[in-house]
């Protein structure tokens, strides 16, 4: 695997740090180097926040923040009408949206079309948060929409990272959040 990086977007409180912790803890787990960092402006619930992650089957040297990611994982729909979450895509990205509504009813008809067929996705990760762990947190719902997405991270490292968090009845709730949330995009994807 080259390096692939991954910019996730969100709002405070919504573990977008966390979930880029976890994104990297789930690919160690694998074998792979990994590196997660938070890019924090005004550090208060509901702002804005980035997190960067580099995962590579070589050392990571680089420490910058992400300009130019291969995939994007946007925890907070909302943040499209405030936030350039696309800036600097490859053109091979990945795109998964925290989101009910299709890409296209979200108005991003020319981000689908400009990038590789199956290569947009949208997950309704709070519903899933919501169902199984009664709180509105995406985090293992979209890594595990990413591992589905991507083939990159296998779902039982995405929960297993989960379980290294967590102990007891939320790390099992946070893997069945993943669980659905796999299950989900891959079916999302064979519908493309």
């Amino acid at each position: 695997m080259q390096t692939l990086t991954i910019r996730l977007h969100g709002r405070g409180g919504q573990g977008v740090v966390t979930s880029a912790e976890m994104l990297s803890l789930a690919a160690f787990t694998e074998g792979h180097y990994a590196q997660a960092f938070p890019s924090f402006g005004s550090e208060r619930t509901g702002a804005p926040v980035v997190a960067f992650a580099r995962v590579s089957d070589k050392p990571i040297r680089l420490r910058e923040p992400i300009m130019e990611p291969d995939a994007v994982l946007i925890q907070d729909r909302t943040l499209l009408e405030s936030v350039n979450v696309f800036s600097g895509l490859t053109e091979n990205a990945y795109v998964l949206l925290n989101s009910s509504q299709s890409p296209e009813e979200l108005g991003l008809e020319d981000l689908v079309n400009r990038l590789p067929k199956g290569h947009v996705i949208t997950l309704p990760a709070t519903k899933f948060a919501l169902a199984r762990i009664g709180r509105p947190l995406p985090g293992a719902a979209m890594l595990a929409g990413f591992a589905a997405l991507t083939g990159k991270l296998k779902l039982e490292s995405v929960q297993q990272a989960f379980q290294t968090r967590y102990k007891g009845k939320v790390a099992q709730a946070n893997a069945d959040v993943a669980a659905d949330a796999y299950s989900f995009v891959l079916e999302a994807k064979n519908r493309l």
